[in-house]
């Protein structure tokens, strides 16, 4: 098992990507401590662990909160010992609105989660990992971190902060043998690609995390943009395994995508959509 003896803290971990990679990690032989705001979502994913003979503890948490972090991090500690596997993969899309038409208090709640809670995972997990000799920290970012996507300037802003707080988290801990990698995944199939959809099938429009493109766009776009929504949640597991796994030399940072073939076409799928339909969205 490639992932034993490890100690692996997992946010978001209720759902989607997160309950697929705790159940992963505890496969390959990981304690692997389940967080999520859902108390319900956790205990479920434990479930699962438990039923295939993994070792797991669920734990309530909301990431935006300092005492929640602190309240997990220690209760990771007293069952498990000091965590060396850190996944903050918890996040929210937040509302689909232009820039100007945004409230506040919108763009405040998905970079409270999205960005000071990846911060705060990091923050109180590190010194743990520091004294342990080491570790290995995974950031979730997103395709949208790295591209401008109409009607996320929230999500955006918080995803490309992930990129830039976990270059320096790399550069400030390699010395202690903690590597720092972030991953850039495009539209995943989770329960939170559905909420965005409205329920809409996969593929009856583009996999953009405002779903606000019209079918005519979809038409026009490559066949790359048009099926990524359709990936699933464990499609990425062997990068995970790979940033996790003990290895002989320590890579400090990686910012590594998943879609690169959609980043690349993406510009050219929103630049064909008629002005007249822009407006009518805004």
């Amino acid at each position: 098992m490639r992932l034993a003896n490890k100690v692996a803290i997992i946010t978001g971990a209720g759902s989607g990507m997160g309950r697929t990679t705790a159940i992963l990690f505890a496969i390959e032989g990981a304690k692997v401590a389940v967080a999520d705001i859902s108390q319900q979502g956790v205990e479920e994913t434990v479930k699962e662990i438990t039923a295939k003979g993994g070792q797991a503890i669920a734990l309530r948490c909301d990431v935006s909160k300092t005492d929640d972090v602190e309240r997990m991090v220690a209760a990771t500690v007293e069952r498990f010992g000091p965590p060396t596997v850190l996944y903050n993969n918890a996040g929210i899309e937040g509302e689909a609105s232009y820039l100007s038409k945004m409230s506040e208090e919108a763009f405040d709640q998905v970079i409270a989660i999205n960005l000071r809670g990846v911060f705060l995972g990091m923050k109180y997990v590190i010194p743990h990992m520091v004294k342990a000799g080491g570790g290995s920290i995974v950031n979730q970012a997103s395709i949208a971190g790295l591209i401008g996507i109409p009607g996320g300037a929230h999500y955006a802003a918080a995803k490309a902060g992930v990129i830039a707080m976990t270059r320096v988290a790399a550069v400030e801990y390699g010395r202690y043998n903690i590597r720092v990698n972030c991953i850039c995944p495009g539209a995943i199939e989770t329960p939170m690609a559905v909420r965005i959809r409205k329920g809409a099938p996969p593929l009856s429009r583009c996999a953009s995390i405002t779903s606000t493109f019209t079918s005519k766009t979809v038409s026009r776009a490559p066949p790359s943009i048009r099926r990524i929504s359709t990936t699933r949640p464990d499609a990425s597991k062997g990068r995970f395994i790979f940033r996790c796994r003990p290895t002989p030399r320590c890579r400090v940072w990686r910012c590594t995508s998943t879609a690169i073939s959609w980043k690349a076409a993406w510009s050219s799928a929103i630049m064909v959509e008629p002005s007249s339909s822009r407006s009518s969205r805004r």
